[in-house]
């Protein structure tokens, strides 16, 4: 049940945001209600600026200003640490009607929103790819490879996300034509620093598998369903050499290799 204290604060959040200002009358017409009100605004948009740089590249720092205001009136932040803010401005640009002409946005927020994730990830040590060169084929067919919390990955499937966010993500200029088809990306962290790659939908169907515990050979099952010439030898050395794991772990059990 909501306190007296609970209720006012919850009325003067919808009052600062504007959208419910019943009963608030008073405080609003406070010549300093406004001015905290804009600053708070502010610091919002600013926050949306800061977090989303490969947007701002792309729409122009007006356009994202006026986005952002509409965007913090509907989803102000629940997180003192605003380097966090925005976890839903893609969805929001998804269905922003000025962003309609570009269908792409919401994703390539997705992408700034994962460089943010994984740059804010704790340190997790490296492993030598030597651990699975140990194993038998049994037990490396049992074996579980645990990704990092500082790799994220993504596949988009209806359009380059990736290398839009990319080019302009490294200040590059945009071709005159793009290749309008799928791209996947991962982004890891290798000694303090954010890299990225493209990757294909077979290695995000690898990585996902890895995610979710599954064993080296369902994990491989599922990768090789959505690429049948899948090289999973030299993906699990691209995936190492970017720093993606952090273990390797070979206990299992029988029910490890019962299909789901």
């Amino acid at each position: 049940m909501n306190t007296p204290l609970a209720s006012f604060q919850d009325a003067f959040v919808d009052a600062l945001y504007e959208r419910n200002s019943t009963g608030m009358t008073a405080l609003i017409e406070q010549p300093g209600f406004l001015v905290y009100r804009n600053t708070v605004l502010k610091g919002s948009t600013d926050a949306l600026l800061a977090n989303f740089p490969t947007i701002e590249r792309l729409v122009g720092t007006d356009w994202l200003k006026a986005a952002a205001a509409i965007y913090a009136r509907q989803s102000p932040p629940t997180d003192s640490r605003l380097l966090h803010y925005g976890a839903d401005l893609p969805d929001f640009l998804d269905a922003f009607e000025h962003a309609r002409e570009m269908s792409y946005l919401g994703d390539v927020a997705r992408l700034d929103l994962l460089w943010t994730q994984v740059h804010c990830a704790k340190d997790e040590p490296d492993i030598n790819p030597s651990a699975l060169a140990s194993l038998s084929q049994k037990e490396l067919a049992r074996s579980r490879l645990t990704p990092k919390v500082a790799s994220r990955w993504a596949w988009f499937p209806d359009h380059p996300a990736y290398t839009i966010w990319r080019l302009n993500r490294e200040q590059r200029d945009m071709p005159d034509e793009l290749d309008w088809r799928g791209e996947g990306a991962l982004l890891t962290r290798k000694q303090g620093r954010v890299c990225w790659e493209a990757v294909s939908a077979a290695d995000c169907t690898f990585l996902d598998a890895c995610a979710a515990h599954l064993p080296l050979e369902l994990a491989a099952e599922k990768a090789l369903e959505v690429q049948s010439d899948l090289d999973l030898a030299e993906l699990i050395a691209r995936l190492f050499s970017v720093d993606a794991f952090v273990a390797v772990n070979t206990h299992s059990s029988a029910e490890d290799l019962t299909p789901t």
